[in-house]
């Protein structure tokens, strides 16, 4: 059986979504959803009714957005997240829009061809804030290996 990675990553928005304060992020979110779909690896993400997630109210909080995908394997999000310059200059600026948020991203293993809910993204977690990093639910810095591949760390050079 073969196994991709899912991740999940939240953010909570400094004042409601749709003031204009942040309008930069909101206006830029086809742009660089487009840019990951794009990407070697990617694979799927999860959409509301619209091309990104914003109307999906995951948690109690309104004001917590979601992002959910999946990739072949942790390198192709790696690549995406840290070394594409143009998510990189959007993410630059979170701080203008997003509050600081203890655990915000989640990463595990699934079946090739399944998609998670969120409901086991939510999960996944509160496993992580539970236990910490674990085989179950890990983070880029304490990465573990799919279930038939050797663990590698993409940011040896880079976390050291």
């Amino acid at each position: 059986m073969q196994y991709q990675l899912a991740q999940l990553n939240i953010a909570k928005f400094r004042v409601p979504q749709d003031d204009p304060v942040n309008a930069d992020f909101v206006n830029n979110l086809n742009r660089v959803n487009a840019i990951a779909e794009s990407q070697p690896g990617y694979v799927w993400r999860f959409k509301g009714e619209g091309n990104d997630a914003l109307d999906v109210q995951a948690f109690e909080d309104p004001d917590i957005a979601i992002n959910m995908s999946v990739w072949i394997d942790l390198q192709s999000l790696v690549n995406f997240v840290y070394r594409n310059n143009d998510h990189k200059e959007i993410m630059r600026r979170r701080k203008e829009w997003f509050e600081k948020v203890e655990f915000y991203m989640v990463l595990w293993w699934i079946e090739e061809d399944r998609r998670p809910s969120i409901e086991e993204a939510k999960i996944r977690l509160e496993l992580l804030r539970q236990n910490g990093p674990t085989y179950s639910a890990f983070t880029f810095k304490k990465p573990y290996a799919a279930p038939t591949g050797k663990t590698i760390n993409p940011f040896k050079d880079e976390c050291a």
